[in-house]
């Protein structure tokens, strides 16, 4: 079983930069694809990004546009949101998931792992 805890969230001005940390615990994440999804308040949750921890492969989401990357450090087993250029409709819990994968990262995937959430407030 594969534990998550995200941290980095809080609140940033428009415009501004936040690094997101999701820490895997339980078990190496090899062959599994990683990733963030989001959920702001009475909309659905979306995915945002994701990556392969084998195949380094990643995936965006088109809202994302080019403005974040994201990572996976084997080493430390902790997956990375890098977000710039924030805007207050990206204000959101994020999450961090994981799912075995043998052919690289879907933002469609199956993940089976969830964290408990970071939130992401962007405003003045």
């Amino acid at each position: 079983q594969v534990q998550l805890v995200e941290s980095g969230g809080g609140l940033v001005q428009p415009g501004g930069s936040l690094r997101l940390s999701c820490v895997a615990s339980g078990r190496n994440l090899d062959y599994y694809q990683v990733a963030w999804f989001r959920q702001a308040t009475g909309k659905e949750r979306e995915g945002v990004a994701c990556v392969h921890s084998a195949y380094g492969n990643d995936a965006f989401a088109d809202f994302v546009e080019g403005r974040f990357a994201i990572s996976f450090d084997t080493g430390k087993n902790t997956m990375y949101l890098q977000m710039a250029g924030l805007k207050p409709e990206d204000s959101a819990t994020y999450y961090c998931a994981s799912g075995r994968s043998w052919h690289g990262c879907d933002l469609k995937g199956r993940y089976d792992s969830w964290g408990q959430g970071t939130q992401v407030i962007v405003s003045l």
